[in-house]
């Protein structure tokens, strides 16, 4: 090698490998960009540990802002673990926020950052570009934009504390209630030149906190005496170990369990004695005790209250911050980590209940599962009796089939069809189910986190056609092809916004909308074939209306997910 060429290759230490050792040592093995120019010592710390054969996170390039905070939400949905995201500036920022917010939501942690400048050209050091003088920068800085929708938010100070207070950002994204930090990284440091952090350190994982045993053998007293408890879920199974310990307490201790149409994860199997379904108001004055687990409140309006039942709150932090409104009516509080306080609670439930009385109640839920079930039968075979247009419930029906034989993880981004995937489709073990939260158009995004989470797993990603079209589909669509991430994507098709109009009928059921047929921000009878978008990335794409058709074309999708290729299915459904 030339001298003039080793010069070329010498290598510095700068903020950028601060950043990305960092990132390592909070055991990110993944950083997903939607990059911009500040970004560059970033790419060339990466670039010089995969040359030198350090091992360092995989970096994706993508091409939104949405994929990219997206895929960092589905894969720490699965992998629960703090993820990290580069943004462009402050124009990424705001492009991301939406799924940022949702990452807030959905109780993800993340260390999302972007950069600004500091000196404008005008200071010592390498010249950041005019870009950050006329176009990128924002008044009060980047931090401050992006304070009101993740958990922290906060600006580099200097070179010098850079590593720890990225490794301080993740600590916190990953402490109760998870969720999304910010940092405003400027350029300049990033391009500063930096000594090795001193004794570098991985970082450990969080300790657990458990309820103290008076307070559980208080509410072990309450449930050991009760004639008809009822727990209410929404998230128990985001824990890891949630879904276990809920089930073990539900079924042994013979305990109803309500999962609501606000459930966003897998909590309990739909085929568990213990399940009776989703509807919260059939429940709320028979029960005398409910449980309400890692569950915002589910009555509305929120300051409904049950006639008589005695409410236990079991939560690690009930009073989420995130949320503007909530009214809990706690009668009790178990405040400790999830699966060993719902242990916990079991144990003691036991010792101190009547064996005939759980007895009873075990006979009371399993009667009322099946009642559901049966009701459920019924519905699905009307629905699969409809010879003249698909059903939504018929195409759910066929979905559960698909995703019972390839033990499918279903990613869901439906709205009126929501409770019908839920109920039709459901879901039997952990982590088999994410619903979307936050504003629409993250799915697809989600779907390809997941999907990378869980490698060779099949993935489902059901979506209306109005969600569909809020989606960055070319960028998702290319994410998947470029990082050969298969999934199934069905379209329920109705060619309109359903929860628009609904929502309007509520307001004014007799308004001149009604009267004169003329429903605005409904009709999306223009749209082009959905599944045309798959054709630029050979993908397979299929349309189908007719119900003798259906399973042809989800069987032929189903071959092409398997075979490695993303297939879009666009159902029309008759509602």
């Amino acid at each position: 090698m030339t001298e003039k060429s080793e010069e070329k290759m010498t290598q510095k230490y700068d903020g950028g490998e601060l950043l990305i050792e960092a990132f390592d040592d909070l055991g990110v093995d993944v950083i997903f960009s939607s990059p911009g120019s500040e970004w560059a010592p970033a790419w060339e710390a990466l670039a010089r540990r995969q040359a030198e054969g350090v091992p360092t996170p995989r970096y994706l390039d993508l091409m939104h802002e949405t994929v990219a905070v997206g895929m960092a939400t589905g894969y720490g949905l699965v992998t629960r673990r703090v993820q990290a995201v580069l943004l462009h500036a402050a124009p990424g920022l705001l492009q991301g926020s939406m799924a940022v917010h949702g990452a807030l939501l959905a109780g993800v942690g993340m260390v999302v950052t972007s950069s600004e400048s500091l000196t404008y050209g005008d200071g010592p050091g390498q010249d950041p570009g005019g870009q950050w003088y006329r176009n990128l920068s924002i008044v009060g800085g980047t931090h401050h934009v992006a304070q009101p929708w993740t958990k922290w938010s906060q600006q580099v100070g200097s070179v010098s504390t850079l590593y720890t207070t990225v490794k301080r950002a993740g600590e916190l994204a990953d402490r109760q209630p998870s969720g999304p930090v910010y940092l405003n990284t400027p350029l300049e440091i990033l391009l500063e030149d930096a000594e090795r952090p001193v004794r570098p350190k991985k970082v450990v994982p969080r300790g657990r906190r458990v309820s103290v045993p008076e307070d559980v053998d208080a509410v072990a007293r309450i449930l050991a005496g009760a004639a008809n408890p009822v727990i209410i879920t929404e998230t128990a199974g985001r824990e890891k170990g949630g879904f276990e310990a809920l089930t073990a307490l539900a079924e042994e201790v013979g305990i109803a369990v309500v999962e609501p149409a606000s459930a966003v994860a897998a909590n309990i199997a739909k085929t568990s004695p213990a399940y009776i379904g989703n509807d919260v108001d059939a429940i709320i004055d028979a029960a005398d005790v409910i449980v309400l687990v890692n569950c915002r409140a589910p009555f509305y309006p929120p300051s409904k209250r049950p006639a008589t039942a005695t409410m236990v709150v079991i939560d690690e932090i009930p009073q989420r911050p995130h949320i503007v409104y909530q009214v809990l009516n706690a009668d009790h509080y178990l405040e400790g980590a999830l699966p060993e306080t719902l242990a916990a609670l079991r144990a003691a439930t036991l010792e101190q209940a009547d064996p005939d009385l759980i007895a009873r109640r075990r006979e009371a839920n399993r009667a009322a599962h099946d009642a559901f079930q049966s009701q459920t039968d019924a519905i699905e075979a009307k629905a699969l009796a409809v010879a003249d247009g698909i059903d939504p419930i018929a195409l759910s029906v066929k979905l559960r089939d698909i995703v019972r034989a390839e033990q499918a993880t279903v990613v869901d981004e439906t709205i009126t069809h929501g409770r019908l995937v839920q109920r039709h489709i459901g879901w039997e073990r952990p982590d088999a189910f994410f619903y979307v939260q936050g504003g629409l158009g993250q799915g697809m995004a989600v779907a390809l986190g997941v999907k990378l989470a869980v490698q060779d797993g099949f993935v489902l990603f059901t979506v209306g056609d109005g969600a569909f079209l809020y989606n960055p589909i070319v960028q998702s669509l290319l994410a998947s092809k470029d990082f050969d991430l298969p999934v199934l994507i069905v379209v329920y098709n109705n060619k309109k916004y359903l929860s628009m109009k609904m929502n309007h009928l509520r307001f004014y059921p007799q308004g001149s909308a009604v009267q004169t047929q003329n429903h605005l921000g409904v009709d999306l009878s223009s749209q082009p074939e959905l599944s045309a978008f798959a054709a630029p990335f050979d993908m397979y794409a299929a349309e189908v209306d007719d119900p003798t058709q259906l399973d042809r074309v989800l069987a032929e999708a189903v071959a092409a997910v398997k075979a490695g290729t993303t297939a879009v299915v666009n159902v029309a459904v008759t509602r």
